[in-house]
């Protein structure tokens, strides 16, 4: 009987709780002045496997833009002011719009289904703002300002020696750092020869790029040496969305309320459950490691970005005061409520399913891509004409070449073996196409009339390179005299 009124008790304590934080911002005084976030360094499990994580991607990041394909061309280019797009590897131009279209498709979906299983552990792990922050920016902090105490202590004392020294070393260094990363950026929609040309030729040739990089640059050291966590809770709209997208089946970050609440400070050699008290000390570590300002206790929160700095600072307490770990775990509000273990559900599975199956089915179209993408298309009032034994249809072609290789190309028609085809305006007897050109013509088919089986029979007309390697295919009614084909 007094557990169960103790356990009402605690839900209504964690239930008004709740209530109360969500009136405030974490990151706001009463009086709407900003609260500065000084969050203290982590340390744990989780932090090293982030560290990881985030060392292989910011290498990525820096090393990507230099590595050249045996193509020719970059991993990734998005060159906006040419239109010049190009993935993995790939070339992607305008014509490729419906792959464009299905790539934005599982964007969407990816982060809906993601989102709705794995909750905002992307934020945490994965995001450019949270790894630039966490591991570039506060790193330097943390060098010359020291830990969360000594960063409080230097802000509030006056502007001395020793204050304007470290701020400006500190401001110095992210502005340098803001410009190496612009820079590195740059690469991605220029390519790295036309950035190597900037500093090379005159500043002159290139007055408008490098001003604008210059604007970035400071807007980029605007973000991650004043903004900060303010991007996530106010910018951000991924955000916004974990309200709509995250359920109680959700796995993220989360305070096992059931298990920790009756909170009371840490008394040596007390037995805590016979005392009726929960198993969080109210040491308060959770919320100073937050680099977002939150107390993870109050449950789900739009600011939380699942880091799982807050779990690494409870499982040292929990260590060190003997108590079990995982007071603060990956879980969804189902596990934590019901008492039920993490287990991989069937939602999770089939969710993950779907993702894989997408993204694979977008892989399969880009590497089933042709070269050159091909169009034959009958001239509007345009009407067959006999030339002897042959039927003749004048056609407009229009090719793509979607690599920086030239190409020279041949027609041919698959299903008739006598046919033959003639380019019009044309001395060459190859179709030379530039590397990302798009080329339009006109050809001569000629079909033997005994060859025919009706007066609109479908064709198929095939590029062949040098090789006589295929290219590409496309299907086209060959118009012909109503007679053939009625017996």
């Amino acid at each position: 009987m007094n557990n169960n009124k103790k356990e009402e008790h605690f839900s209504w304590d964690y239930a008004q709780e709740n209530e109360a934080f969500r009136n405030a911002v974490a990151t706001m005084e009463k009086n709407g002045t900003r609260k500065w976030v000084y969050a203290k360094k982590p340390a744990g499990k989780y932090t090293n496997y982030r560290s990881i994580v985030s060392i292989l991607l910011l290498a990525l990041l820096f090393i990507l833009p230099f590595i050249t394909l045996p193509n020719g061309n970059p991993i990734f280019k998005f060159d906006v002011f040419n239109t010049q797009f190009v993935l993995f590897g790939y070339p992607f131009f305008t014509t490729d719009f419906f792959l464009l279209a299905f790539g934005m498709i599982i964007c969407v979906v990816f982060v809906i289904l993601f989102t709705t299983v794995y909750g905002r552990i992307f934020c945490g792990w994965f995001c450019p703002q949270t790894i630039f922050l966490e591991f570039i920016f506060r790193k330097i902090e943390y060098l010359i300002e020291g830990d969360r105490n000594k960063q409080i202590r230097l802000d509030k004392q006056e502007w001395d020696e020793e204050k304007i020294m470290k701020k400006g070393a500190k401001w110095f260094i992210y502005y340098l750092i803001s410009f190496v990363i612009i820079n590195i950026l740059m690469a991605y929609i220029v390519g790295m020869d036309f950035l190597k040309s900037m500093y090379t030729d005159s500043p002159s040739d290139h007055i408008g790029k490098f001003i604008g990089m210059f604007i970035i640059s400071w807007l980029f050291f605007f973000v991650f040496a004043w903004f900060r966590e303010q991007a996530c809770t106010l910018v951000c709209p991924y955000g916004r969305l974990q309200g709509v997208l995250i359920d109680k089946n959700s796995m993220q970050v989360s305070y096992d309320f059931k298990r920790g609440e009756g909170r009371s400070k840490f008394r040596k050699n007390e037995d805590r459950k016979a005392a009726g008290k929960g198993d969080c000390i109210d040491c308060g570590q959770c919320v100073a490691v937050c680099p977002t300002g939150i107390d993870i206790r109050n449950g789900s929160q739009l600011e939380c970005v699942n880091c799982t700095a807050c779990m690494d600072a409870c499982d040292e307490v929990m260590d060190k005061i003997n108590l079990p770990k995982g007071l603060i775990r990956f879980a969804s509000e189902e596990n934590i409520s019901e008492g039920t273990p993490f287990r991989v559900s069937f939602r999770m599975v089939s969710f993950s399913v779907i993702l894989i199956a997408m993204i694979a089915g977008l892989s399969v179209f880009v590497m089933n891509r042709s070269d050159v993408e091909a169009k034959f298309l009958q001239i509007p009032g345009s009407d067959y004409r006999e030339e002897g034994v042959f039927i003749v249809n004048t056609l407009q072609y229009s090719l793509m070449n979607k690599t920086n290789q030239p190409h020279k190309l041949k027609a041919v028609i698959l299903s008739h073996p006598k046919s033959e085809i003639e380019l019009i305006s044309d001395r060459n007897k190859t179709i030379d196409i530039n590397a990302g050109e798009l080329k339009q013509g006109f050809i001569k088919v000629k079909i033997p009339r005994a060859e025919l089986e009706s007066y609109k029979e479908l064709i198929r007309i095939e590029l062949i390179d040098e090789k006589n390697n295929p290219i590409d295919q496309y299907e086209i009614s060959f118009m012909a005299p109503f007679d053939i084909g009625i017996q």
